[in-house]
């Protein structure tokens, strides 16, 4: 009865009420973020200046500078209750990590004084063989060190200064998220600028903008504390889908459960004291699922307010005696979350880069970065996925409701037509057009339909949608860092092959528009074959995308291998984001990962299935034959045999399942004895893919068809129908 006592527990909550900050949103956007704001007010005027000059123009900043901007953000952190401070990081883990240090230290007359400095400040030594490093730390080499990046302003969260940082390794290769996406962003600053002053000289950088969206489910707190898998794996390992689930197609757009609208509205207040802008909130497609999207920011700032953001969400769920689920696929049977990453540049004169203009030169910047772009992709396709997919990520991709694990991308038609129009041209007739305005190819026609010109593709891993590329197939519980270093870099890569051919093309006598069109022509030309704008789930697709080259690969530990691909090691080094070491030290500890959270499961499977499952099917199945032999004990032969008949059917069926999941864990566990002897990370993780995960599926096959036959009052784990609606 204990499931049914927690399950009325969780039926019978009320919305808590939410402290409602009685000014608006502007008053308290950003109250614990030492933004330029609060720079301004604690800093002395020279200090506050060459801050943001370090900032705004990628410079070094001086340690005496340092030291008066730890003293200004040591004052402005105690008057905001602050006690402590941290260097914030992400380390390959996709989450961050803290070292909380008091503003304390002796005062030399047996006291203490509060004390912050620049070097406290720029730089602190975290353990760096105690995070996944790939080898690049041993036990014994323990020492790292964390930096401070000032192009994201320190924040304080429950009474600590959180300054975020990178970290690297004591022999100077990155252990972090943060360190390769500046570089990559760096990166495409430099080549996207010399690409953009092609059409206006006076443009000094590029930034890359993102815009991610947030899904997650909610489960009641005391039903995902009845649930040993969702509490040490973040998902169900077993469970029957309810005869309701999201057929009905009732729950998106929906009304909000007002329980789950108190934990909105105190998280969106939270997020906005933060300096994070969350503005948009919906019910999702499936039961119990929700998202969560902000206002574009640059994308290192994005993207931390992104992984502070996930951490705000649990800590606020709890209030709110919810638990939220950032799984991949926490649920079999209905829609698993993502991330969507839109991805933008955009010049610091105000200009988006993949939006068309006015004139015909701003849509030949557009349509310069558009092709671009397609390029990258369908150079480096292979590689963009391997850089969205885990353990997590692969439960969801290919299925019928995430992207395929195929990557192309959606043009729409629109766009689509004009590319082929660009590419139709022939050399005459792009002499034509370099040298006349207004020649119809498109061109000149794109300022007068609007940007949402085209329907979405919801089955496309990398959409066009009007001024972006929506990179939808990015993981909700993932760094997003993972994938904007990627694209980044292959982005920047790209421009720059780009602009060095324009300009070759210049100095043998082409006039620059003659040059550009005739790359964009050529870049068309050969990269097209990555647009597909038909349904990406159907297997004719699956089939046509293998015969255009592209990679199809569904095993995640080898889609890694694309990290460590001859084009993409070049590509990194480059670009200057990877040297060898770092991407050789990563893709161990992909592998690794991979690896253990498939074993984690495993284990948890294999103890819930032979100490939980089958003591309760086993009890359930003597209850059926006790039940027969008092029934043919009273009833005649003839009579006994047929009402009789359907519990020998089903103690038949439970008996099977049993013997079927007993001989399953047992070969799961051996399999993966076999597999922990392996000393490649490589192959020890497509031992866990080939052998475990195939054992998993079928143990789960069967647990699923015990709970239809077994007696729900003994049922010993919270079901679907129970964890999926929210009262």
């Amino acid at each position: 009865m204990l499931r049914f006592k927690v399950v009325d527990e969780a039926f019978n909550r009320k919305a808590i009420p939410v402290e409602i900050p009685s000014e608006r949103p502007q008053a308290y956007y950003g109250m614990y973020v030492f933004n330029r704001q609060k720079m301004f007010e604690y800093l002395p005027r020279a200090t506050y200046e060459a801050l943001v000059n370090a900032i705004d123009n990628k410079e070094p900043l001086p340690l005496e500078v340092a030291d008066s901007v730890a003293e200004g953000m040591k004052r402005w952190a105690i008057d905001n209750g602050a006690r402590h401070y941290t260097h914030w990081f992400h380390p390959l883990t996709d989450g961050t990590a803290e070292k909380h240090d008091a503003f304390i230290q002796h005062d030399g007359k047996g006291g203490v004084v509060e004390e912050f400095n620049g070097k406290l400040l720029v730089q602190q030594e975290p353990d760096a063989s105690s995070f996944p490093n790939g080898g690049i730390r041993n036990t014994f080499e323990a020492r790292g060190y964390s930096a401070w990046d000032i192009s994201s302003p320190a924040f304080i969260m429950d009474q600590t200064l959180c300054i975020p940082t990178i970290f690297i390794s004591y022999t100077g290769e990155s252990l972090d998220y943060k360190t390769p996406l500046l570089r990559a962003l760096n990166a495409v600053d430099k080549a996207a600028t010399r690409v953009a002053r092609f059409f206006d000289p006076t443009v000094n950088h590029v930034q890359s903008f993102l815009g991610w969206e947030q899904e997650y489910f909610l489960v009641d707190e005391a039903l995902y504390s009845a649930r040993p898998d969702l509490m040490l794996t973040g998902r169900t390992l077993m469970g029957h889908e309810s005869a309701k689930n999201q057929q009905l197609e009732d729950h998106y757009f929906g009304a909000i459960p007002s329980r789950v609208e108190a934990f909105m509205l105190d998280l969106e207040i939270e997020s906005h004291k933060l300096g994070i802008p969350a503005k948009t909130r919906h019910n999702e497609v499936a039961p119990n699922q929700f998202e969560l999207a902000p206002i574009f920011e640059e994308t290192n700032l994005a993207n931390d307010h992104n992984l502070l953001l996930m951490s705000l969400m649990a800590e606020v769920a709890r209030r709110h005696n919810f638990r939220v689920l950032l799984h991949e696929k926490p649920f079999s049977g209905i829609n698993g979350s993502g991330k969507h990453n839109n991805w933008s540049l955009g010049t610091d004169k105000g200009k988006l880069l993949f939006a068309p203009g006015k004139t015909v030169e701003d849509n030949l910047q557009f349509l310069a970065f558009i092709a671009n772009v397609m390029a990258a992709v369908h150079d480096h396709n292979a590689l963009l996925k391997a850089s969205i997919m885990s353990a997590t990520n692969a439960h969801r991709l290919g299925a019928n409701e995430a992207p395929p694990a195929i990557i192309s991308i959606f043009m729409g038609s629109h766009i689509s037509g004009i590319l082929d129009k660009i590419e139709s041209l022939t050399a005459s007739d792009l002499e034509d057009l370099a040298s006349k305005e207004g020649v119809n190819v498109g061109l000149n026609q794109i300022p007068d339909i609007m940007l949402d010109n085209t329907d979405r593709n919801r089955t496309s891993p990398f959409a066009f949608t009007g001024n972006r590329f929506e990179f939808r197939a990015v993981g909700s519980s993932a760094n997003c860092a993972s994938a904007m270093i990627a694209l980044n870099a292959a982005a920047a890569d790209r421009l720059n092959k780009f602009a060095d051919a324009v300009e070759n093309r210049v100095s043998k006598g082409e006039t620059l528009k003659q040059a550009l069109l005739a790359e964009i022509k050529q870049l068309i030309s050969t990269h097209k074959s990555i647009i597909f704008n038909g349904n990406g789930y159907s297997d004719e697709w699956k089939a046509e995308a293998a015969r255009r080259g592209l990679d199809c690969e569904t095993s995640a530990p080898k889609i890694f291998d694309a990290y460590l691909r001859p084009e993409s090691v070049k590509m990194f080094a480059d670009t200057g984001v990877f040297n060898r070491i770092e991407l050789e030290a990563r893709n161990e500890v992909k592998w690794e990962m991979y690896t253990k959270k498939i074993q984690i499961e495993a284990r948890v499977l294999g103890d819930l299935a032979i100490n939980h499952i089958i003591p309760v099917a086993t009890r359930y199945q003597s209850v059926l034959l006790d039940n027969l032999y008092k029934i043919k004990s009273l009833f005649p032969a003839d009579k006994s045999e047929k009402i009789s008949a359907q519990d020998m059917a089903a103690i038949e069926r439970i008996s099977e399942h049993i013997a079927i999941i007993r001989a399953e864990v047992a070969e799961m566990v051996e399999a993966r004895k076999r597999a922990n002897r392996i000393e490649s990370e490589r192959e020890k993780a497509l031992a866990y893919h080939d052998h475990v995960l195939p054992r998993m599926e079928t143990i789960r096959y069967n647990i699923d068809k015990l709970e239809l036959d077994v007696d729900d009052e003994m049922w010993p784990l919270p079901k679907y129908r129970e964890l999926l609606f929210i009262r």
